[in-house]
């Protein structure tokens, strides 16, 4: 459903062709599947052209703004050509028959690229200054030398992509003012070189010219009936034109030349072309008469030289006459000039010079023959993609060995025929006869040494070699390369190997036109013309390669020193001392073919049938096998159907079996049910009777429980009233050291602003002696400062002293208080603990029956409690360490203060006061008493973190 806006064919799968869409893709399609083979995309314009390499392997998709390089083989793209969106791209394509690409951009710049590496190798110049013109179409030759572009104007600029130069301006018909379509005239005797060229301009009119005489040939199209497009097959036989009104005219180029190609007459003029350097001298007007060039001499004479045509050819020689009118040396003439024979007609000329005899009874009767023995299996050996070029190939080579038993034992036979079978497939009698006149004529003493290669004819070819180059001679001989390595595989392949289509029909236009040697010099020539490459060579694995591939080599020059190998070899090695002169084959019946050892080719022919006979006799043992296999096979599928009855009996069998079983465990099943049932209700007889006694002994447990909850309140009661007075006790004990602890803050304030004014004091002493001894020298100073320091440490020790005094006075004080305090609460203690012991050993009976209750629990817990026990020991032990340690702190430090206090009375006098010692005996009074408080403190706390004593299992203890 999309338009279409550009085709291409000539892909390497010839079914293949290419269709650029409106859609901006590229699409190919296979003509015999009629099925989508690829999709490439990749352009944001539409694809204007699209150019095919000569290989077929890639092609070339141009746009407006992009030129893309793609692989046929994978359909992927390979590279991009991108350009500047104010330049645009005309048109990018192959040059045929090389690896270079030209582009053509909107700005009249043409570029060649390398297609391997994708450098550029030139551009052309600007055109000549005044000839400017938009260049909008191209054409090429075939041979890729020749350039022309056209556009907007009715001059055509045609250049030479060899020089890089403008070569001539062709100036159109004043009707001409645009040029649509350029495209050159194929011709298989120019060689590639085109020399009439189609322009389609913008009157629907394509004139066709002729770039060498500038002459106007022939017109097609008119203005009633205008040409919109138009294609010109490869080989230049048709013209093909889509009209404007739809129509599709196919023209014969033939018919429209004939005019053209009429003889010229006997007179030849030859014209000397003097060289040409003034641009304006380039612009040549097209005519329609006759070619009339205004070169002249330096003197304004044309030279001319007159050749007189030969009349008498009647007395020519009649051995150079041919079946269908033609002469050989005029064709060997037609074949110098030329360097080939006109594709067109080479198949004719071929025949002519072969002098095929077309015996179509003697070779049916070869065909009907059959497929020879040696060639039923021949696909096997050669794998030909086309079934019927295989089919050919093997009915030419079954006649070939039904005419001459010698080639069904030629092993390189199918290398030999297969060339002229792919070249006459639809004519196979030619085929043929072909293929027997090239035996017999040009493989002349090749079956004399059989099964060996032909040892006379590599010597002799060496032998030429030797004579015309011997330095590559011993180059081949150092390295023990043979004739066999270097000349055979040319011969026994016909050159097929190494040469390509074109290349080796040219070769063979020469051999069949020339004397059967000529073959065996084009094979000696294509070596010396290859002596670099070889010259180079120094394993026998190179020497092989080469002469089984293609090679970069001129065959032109190869066809010419054969030529010259022709003419200057001495008559002594000259192969044409030893090859007969061409015999063409007899007509009726074909020529006995017997040059070869016949007891060789028999004893092969024996062997074979033998062979034969034994691979027959293997088949025949090998279908009786087959049927045996298919009997066995037979009796087996019985036995097996015989064992499947079986097998279905004994399943019926099983099945019975299985029904029975379920029936029984359907009866056991109920017998089950039955007795569940049963259990059932002797399991609920027994768990109302264990309920009925479970609640009777829950009532027991509860009845219990409520006796113990009694008495747990009762003792929590007691136990409760002794904590409240023992809080009652530490809460007097709490007040109390409050009372203290202000009365020591109230001290410490009266001791802190002592201090305080005494070191006021002391500063204002200290800024006098200061000032003053601002005055003294240094060393006064020095000794000042000194005295100063020690009577301040005298006088802080005495202040220390005296602190440490009062200090000591009223820690004795507190102990005192606190031992008077201590002693009346241990006698308050004793009181109370005489009541609770009475209230215990009236206790004593109801706690024994409490403790035949609960001894099971004790003996459970006796190892934890035993474990605990010691644990509580440990801490008892560390914490009486710990209180030992510290009441002997407290201790020292008193009777240290004691003696300082004794100490500083001795020595000073200080406690003289009574009122002062009175002072001192109430702070030791209180001391003593904080001392007892924090006793009991201390009690208190282990009490509290004591475990519960462990129960003994004979007596209660406290």
């Amino acid at each position: 459903m999309q338009a279409c806006t550009a085709l291409a064919f000539n892909l390497r799968r010839k079914t293949e062709f290419l269709v650029a869409l409106a859609d901006y893709s590229v699409k190919c399609f296979d003509t015999e599947t009629k099925e989508l083979v690829s999709w490439m995309r990749g352009h944001n314009s539409s694809v204007s052209s699209i150019s095919v390499h000569g290989s077929g392997r890639y092609a070339i998709t141009t746009s407006t703004d992009t030129a893309q390089l793609w692989d046929l083989d994978t359909f992927q793209r390979k590279r991009k050509l991108n350009v500047r969106q104010s330049v645009g791209i005309q048109q990018v394509f192959f040059l045929p028959l090389s690896n270079t690409i030209l582009s053509c951009f909107k700005d009249n710049s043409v570029f060649a690229w390398e297609f391997d590496t994708l450098h550029c190798k030139y551009q052309l110049p600007t055109a000549v200054e005044g000839s400017a013109l938009h260049y909008k179409v191209f054409a090429v030759t075939r041979d890729g030398r020749i350039f022309v572009a056209g556009g907007k104007s009715n001059h055509l600029h045609l250049w030479c992509l060899e020089s890089k130069q403008l070569v001539r301006i062709i100036q159109m018909p004043t009707e001409v003012r645009a040029v649509r379509h350029l495209e050159f005239l194929p011709d298989s005797f120019d060689g590639g070189s085109n020399q009439v060229l189609g322009v389609l301009s913008q009157d629907n009119i394509m004139r066709f010219i002729s770039i060498e005489t500038y002459k106007l040939l022939f017109v097609i199209g008119s203005h009633e009936e205008g040409i919109s497009t138009a294609a010109i097959s490869p080989n230049g036989r048709y013209i093909a034109s889509v009209m404007e009104n739809g129509s599709l005219n196919l023209y014969s180029v033939q018919a429209l030349t004939q005019e053209v190609n009429k003889p010229p007459p006997p007179l030849f003029k030859v014209v000397e072309d003097w060289p040409k350097s003034e641009a304006n001298k380039l612009t040549t007007r097209v005519t329609s008469g006759r070619s009339e060039q205004p070169w002249k001499s330096k003197g304004g004479k044309i030279q001319t030289r007159l050749l007189k045509v030969q009349m008498n050819t009647l007395l020519e020689n009649k051995e150079n006459e041919l079946p269908g009118g033609l002469n050989k040396k005029r064709l060997q003439a037609l074949l110098k000039g030329y360097g080939e024979y006109p594709a067109k007609y080479r198949m004719f000329v071929w025949r002519s010079l072969l002098q095929l005899p077309e015996n179509h009874l003697a070779f049916s009767s070869l065909i009907d023959k059959g497929t020879h023995s040696a060639f039923v299996n021949i696909q096997n050996e050669y794998p030909i993609k086309s079934r019927k070029l295989l089919r050919v190939l093997q009915r030419t080579l079954s006649a070939l060995a039904h005419w001459s038993a010698i080639f069904g034992e030629t092993p390189y036979i199918p290398l030999l025929a297969f060339p002229f079978v792919k070249l006459f497939q639809n004519n196979q009698l030619i085929c043929f006869e072909v293929v027997a006149t090239v035996v017999v004529n040009f493989c002349q003493h090749w079956f004399e040494y059989f099964p060996n290669p032909p040892v006379n004819i590599l010597s002799m070819m060496e032998n030429i070699l030797a004579h015309h180059d011997r330095e590559l001679l011993q180059h081949l001989i150092k390295y023990s390369v043979t004739s066999q390595v270097y000349a055979w595989p040319l011969l026994e392949t016909l050159f097929s190997e190494v040469l390509t289509r074109e290349e080796w029909l040219k070769v063979f236009d020469n051999i069949f036109s020339n004397h059967p040697s000529y073959f065996l010099m084009i094979v000696v020539a294509y070596i010396i013309c290859s002596r670099a490459p070889l010259l180079l060579c120094n394993q026998s694995q190179d020497f092989e390669y080469f002469f089984h591939h293609r090679n970069n080599l001129d065959i032109n020059a190869v066809i010419k020193q054969a030529y010259h190998l022709m003419e200057t070899t001495p008559p002594d090695i000259h192969p044409q001392r030893v090859l007969d002169d061409f015999m063409p084959l007899t007509k009726g019946q074909y020529p006995v073919f017997n040059k070869y050892p016949k007891f060789v080719v028999d004893y092969q022919t024996r062997e074979r049938e033998r062979i034969r006979q034994d691979e027959i006799e293997y088949l025949r043992e090998r279908q009786l096998m087959h049927e045996l296999e298919a009997k066995a096979q037979e009796r087996k599928a019985e036995d097996e159907a015989f064992y499947r009855k079986q097998e279905l009996l004994r399943e019926a069998e099983e099945q019975r079996r299985k029904m029975v079983l379920e029936e029984e465990e359907k009866l056991a099943e109920r017998r089950r049910r039955l007795a569940a049932v049963r259990r059932e209700l002797k399991v609920k007889e027994l768990q109302f009777l264990d309920a009925s006694r479970r609640r009777f002994l829950k009532y027991q447990q509860d009845q219990r429980q409520m006796e113990l909850k009694r008495l747990d309140e009762d003792i929590a009661r007691k136990a409760s009233m002794r904590e409240q007075e023992t809080a009652a006790t530490l809460q007097d004990i709490e007040v109390r050291q409050m009372e203290l602890e202000s009365q020591r803050q109230l001290f410490e304030q009266r001791l802190i602003k002592d201090q305080e004014t005494i070191t006021q004091e002391m500063r204002e002493e200290k800024d006098d002696r200061q000032r003053k001894a601002d005055l003294e020298d240094h060393i006064v100073q020095r000794w000042v400062e000194t005295d100063r320091e020690e009577r301040q440490k005298a006088q802080m020790v005495a202040e220390e002293n005296l602190a440490k005094a009062e200090q000591n006075c009223i820690d004795n004080e507190w102990r005192l208080q606190a031992l008077h305090k201590l002693r009346r609460d241990d006698q308050d203690r004793e009181k109370r603990y005489e009541e609770i012991a009475k209230l215990l050993h009236d206790n004593r009976v109801k706690e024994a029956e409490l403790l035949k209750a609960m001894r099971e629990a004790e003996e459970k817990k006796w190892e934890e409690v035993t474990w605990r026990k010691a644990q509580l020991e440990e801490e008892q032990k560390a914490a009486a360490a710990a209180n030992e340690h510290r009441k002997q702190f407290l201790e020292d430090e008193m009777n240290d203060a004691l003696e300082l206090a004794e100490k500083l009375q001795r020595e000073d006098g200080y406690f003289a006061s009574s009122d002062r010692r009175q002072e001192l005996a109430r702070q030791e009074r209180e001391l003593m008493a904080d001392i007892r408080q924090l006793r009991q403190k201390l009690t208190a706390r282990a009490q509290t973190r004591r475990p519960p004593a462990r129960v003994s299992p004979t007596r209660w203890t406290t």
